[in-house]
């Protein structure tokens, strides 16, 4: 069996008058197998992209590494994956990423994938259980998307997700705060737009705040439309906003009994994490897997020497378990 990228071009109904006026009509690559037309409830599997990623870079290949459509054949050249599909959306917004949720400050990306794409996938292929997998942001996607929306997801693989915000995010408040000194939010994007290398720039911590307080805490009154965690003059904390990201947590989600009961409905919860992450992620996915444990929810949980970046080859572990778990 070999696979085949199909590209897909999708104009969404959910993300129309989105407030940052990000595209509506976007991009959706598929990984499918060769004859998937004549395959029957072939698993699906919606592999979200980090912050600042698209599900092209999911694709990136590179000859010390592999991207998705050439590690899910050699999978299957290995006889470790069957039949599968493996959808890459693109949720990219003007701040560099979603976190996968409906917002006011950003669009409706929650909608899209599930409204507008997974219709879409059906539409074209014979479609069986879904799952969901993702790394860092894309992590997170996974995790929450699985709390959510029982009524779709029956597996899910969280790498590096982003949990225990105290460890996460809180720490770059103050670096945040330091580069809205001067001007602003309106001013910082002036700056940041004007940048030659955003990338490797020392404002993309900062946006990483914006972005997500777009994403935890919209506010329809404020001047961009959502409500910075930090009073920006001074960096002092906002308990009421820092109140909000806390409860979109994905350890905090587990005080919601729905939300436990959406995981013990899992065929597969897989969760791993560097051991020498940058961003304390194993220390969250720690507490996150303890907490599973105590509630009774059955998951895997695998930490390795590593740190947050460059670990695309996780997926060696998760997709096989995820094509075993969505078999029919």
């Amino acid at each position: 069996m070999k696979f085949q990228l199909i590209v897909e071009r999708v104009s969404s109904r959910a993300l129309e008058g989105n407030p940052l006026g990000d595209p509506v009509e976007r991009e959706l690559l598929l990984i499918a197998p060769e004859d998937a037309a004549a395959q029957r409830d072939l698993p699906l599997v919606f592999v979200l992209a980090g912050y600042t990623g698209r599900g092209r870079s999911i694709l990136e290949d590179h000859p010390w590494s592999e991207g998705l459509l050439r590690r899910m054949d050699r999978l299957a050249r290995e006889g470790r994956i069957g039949p599968m599909i493996a959808a890459l959306p693109d949720c990219f917004t003007r701040y560099g990423g979603s976190q996968y949720l409906n917002s006011a400050a950003t669009g409706r990306y929650e909608d899209y994938l599930w409204q507008d794409l997974l219709p879409e996938v059906r539409r074209g292929f014979s479609i069986g259980r879904i799952g969901v997998a993702g790394k860092s942001s894309g992590g997170y996607g996974a995790i929450v998307q699985a709390m959510r929306h029982p009524e779709i997801i029956s597996a899910a693989a969280v790498h590096s997700g982003d949990m225990y915000f105290e460890y996460c995010y809180r720490g770059d408040f103050p670096k945040a705060a330091r580069e809205l000194r001067s001007g602003g939010v309106p001013g910082f994007l002036a700056r940041f737009d004007a940048e030659r290398k955003k990338l490797g720039s020392s404002l993309l911590e900062a946006m990483d705040i914006l972005a997500m307080a777009a994403c935890y805490s919209p506010a329809r009154d404020a001047p961009h439309g959502f409500a910075l965690p930090f009073e920006p003059a001074t960096g002092e904390i906002r308990p009421e906003v820092w109140a909000r990201w806390l409860a979109h947590d994905p350890v905090r989600m587990l005080d919601n009994p729905e939300y436990v009961t959406a995981l013990r409905r899992l065929r597969l919860l897989h969760i791993d994490c560097g051991a020498r992450d940058e961003y304390f992620l194993d220390l969250g996915t720690r507490i996150f897997s303890s907490r599973l444990t105590a509630l009774g929810v059955a998951h895997d949980h695998e930490e390795y020497d590593d740190g947050h970046f460059s670990v695309q080859y996780r997926y060696d572990t998760s997709l096989p378990k995820l094509w075993q778990a969505l078999r029919a």
